[in-house]
């Protein structure tokens, strides 16, 4: 009777664990990506990119700034579009940056569905259009994710020597923000299998009391990644509060890095 109970529980066990599996497998996508109704039309000022692995097209917008020292390539959060992050952007160039942001495939005005890769084709694509068509010097370019833009931020970042990282709100892996630890062999945006791979000066921006991607999720990056690393952690912030509890010193946070990085090349 007892070999019988214990035999019933580990087929209850590989059953749940299989249907854990499959969910991972079908169904991640939707919660990771939960695409908002589109807040913009395609007007001059957006840029359309081909992503020639997927035969698609991106929308991205550009914010020249001619006293910028360096330029930031912004990734979004996922219940983002460039329409609903405009005036934040326009925030950061008025910071004294050059900016470039972009929709990932299936946000906003872009083509296809989002997934993982796309996303990383996605940055990858702007990245290269910084750099050769708009002949910005890599060593002049950081690289800001937002929550989801994180991952596909860290991933261009292990392989891109930038002048620096900046993340706010991102997760240790997207997995991890729903299980807490790893249950499948595999994961997806996994930041903390990365986050040490890159090779320049890194700032991690957190609420503490962010419900959406937990404190520890910060602190696990920051216990990984190398040094040069700063962290600008915001007391009683949440997830989608961060600036209003920080005030100026969000801003202050972000030019005191910036002010730590190497001046890039003429």
């Amino acid at each position: 009777m007892l070999w019988q109970l214990i035999n019933g529980l580990a087929i209850g066990l590989v059953l749940a664990y299989l249907g854990l599996c499959l969910f991972a497998v079908f169904f991640s996508d939707r919660m990771i990506f939960p695409v908002p109704p589109r807040s913009y039309k395609d007007t001059k000022e957006i840029i359309r990119l081909p992503l020639p692995r997927s035969n698609t097209e991106i929308a991205a917008l550009y914010l020249p700034n001619p006293e910028a020292k360096f330029t930031i390539l912004y990734s979004h959060g996922n219940a983002e579009d460039l329409g609903n992050i405009r005036p934040f952007l326009g925030d950061l160039r008025d910071q004294g940056f050059a900016v470039m942001a972009y929709d990932y495939p299936g946000y906003g005005t872009s083509d296809g569905r989002p997934s993982e890769q796309g996303c990383n084709e996605a940055i990858s694509a702007v990245f290269s259009y910084l750099v050769v068509l708009r002949d910005v010097d890599p060593d002049s370019i950081i690289l800001f994710g937002r929550s989801l833009g994180g991952g596909p931020t860290i991933a261009l970042a292990s392989k891109k020597v930038v002048a620096g990282v900046i993340t706010d709100g991102t997760y240790s892996s997207t997995f991890r923000v729903v299980t807490r630890r790893k249950l499948v062999p595999w994961d997806k945006f996994d930041n903390l299998a990365l986050i040490n791979q890159i090779q320049c000066p890194l700032l991690i921006i957190h609420g503490t009391q962010d419900r959406t991607v937990p404190f520890s999720h910060a602190q696990a990056l920051f216990d990984k990644a190398k040094e040069p690393k700063t962290a600008f952690f915001v007391d009683d912030a949440g997830h989608n509060n961060l600036i209003e509890r920080a005030g100026s010193r969000y801003w202050d946070a972000i030019d005191t890095f910036t002010k730590s990085l190497p001046e890039p090349h003429e």
